[in-house]
């Protein structure tokens, strides 16, 4: 078995597949300015669209589609910041926290230094990966109860920077436990982020205060009537439709299949990576800026997102032998998420075999 995996991976054309996408590795800065722009504007404008429209009316109910997905597009542009080179971008890095991570208690800090961590051999797929659960090896209760997590996040995030945050600068002990607990945008309950974990935001003691201090006062104007509190219905429902969605994605981001017990190389690492072209109208809406190539991402994880699906057509027709390229490929969400499920079930009628539990 551990020959085969050798020789499998040893096939893999990487240096081949660099040559055929060198040239695609720097982002335009304009394509971020003007994407980003465009959806968080449209996002915030169908929000209180939505907000002020009759209750159930159809400007209500398309309002509230809108609204979802142009902010979680919006939203998503937190990944391209974890993986923008050090030093850049730092007007749209400080544009994105103050209109789509703040007010969605998602600062670009909580995935800064935590999700480079996914992209390291040593690291990705074992137990010190924050973003990575073997699903494929676990019973299928496990994918439904993580989906249904997202209920509860949007109020976990209220709690962490509106509560968390003051008492944890006046609990010193609390200081550490919110850090290494509370601070990630990760989807293992385990994960303990190390102190150290910043690369970019070496401003996020700021960017948390913000958070407290936006929802906190948002809180506050409801209580006292300033604001409706179908303000704070309606993000909560925006926010749990966008982390829902992002959940669906994730799910199908990766095979989930290494049980955390040996280190992948980055071959290994890519091919336990899902790439879905699919349709692109349809796809893109969720996995937006790029995500639907993810496995190419794992491949050139600085590689812009809007230069993924260039590379990933490049690579399909311009490798010598593409045979092992396209393994990762599905040909949509609902397969992608079958596939994962099936071998969940899988693993749960066969709970001897290695792995599974």
């Amino acid at each position: 078995m551990i020959e085969q995996k050798e020789t499998y991976v040893k096939e893999f054309p990487l240096r081949e597949a660099h040559h055929l996408v060198r040239d695609l590795m720097t982002p335009n800065p304009w394509i971020y300015w003007i994407d980003f722009t465009f959806h968080i504007t449209l996002g915030w404008a169908a929000f209180f669209t939505a907000l002020v429209s009759p209750l159930f009316s159809l400007w209500q109910l398309g309002g509230f589609i809108v609204a979802v997905l142009a902010l979680y597009r919006s939203a998503i542009f937190v990944h391209e910041l974890a993986h923008l080179k050090k030093g850049t971008f730092k007007n749209f890095r400080l544009i994105w926290n103050i209109i789509c991570g703040i007010p969605f208690m998602i600062p670009s800090f909580t995935y800064d230094g935590v999700h480079n961590d996914h992209h390291k051999p040593d690291v990705y797929g074992t137990s010190a990966d924050g973003e990575y659960l073997p699903f494929a090896t676990r019973r299928p209760a496990e994918i439904i109860t993580y989906v249904l997590l997202s209920l509860l996040i949007p109020v976990f995030l209220v709690v962490r920077f509106v509560l968390l945050t003051p008492l944890s600068y006046l609990i010193p002990p609390l200081r550490k436990v919110v850090w290494e607990r509370a601070s990630s945008l990760t989807i293992d309950p385990a994960y303990r982020r190390a102190e150290d974990a910043i690369r970019n935001d070496l401003n996020w003691r700021q960017q948390e205060i913000a958070a407290c201090l936006f929802g906190g006062s948002v809180i506050a104007l409801v209580a006292i009537d300033i604001f409706p509190a179908s303000l704070l219905v309606l993000w909560y429902l925006t926010a749990v439709t966008v982390f829902t969605l992002n959940s669906l994605r994730t799910l199908a981001a990766h095979a989930y299949r290494n049980p955390g017990d040996h280190k992948m190389t980055l071959a290994e690492q890519y091919l336990d990576s899902i790439n879905i072209p699919g349709n692109f109208l349809v796809t893109p809406l969720w996995a937006p800026v790029g995500l639907r190539y993810h496995a190419t991402h794992h491949l050139f994880m600085s590689m812009p997102y809007h230069n993924l699906g260039r590379a990933q057509r490049r690579l399909v027709k311009g490798l010598t032998d593409n045979s092992q390229y396209i393994k990762t490929l599905r040909s949509g969400l609902w397969p992608a998420l079958k596939q994962i499920w099936h071998e969940s079930s899988q693993a749960c009628n066969n709970p001897q075999q290695p792995g599974n539990r």
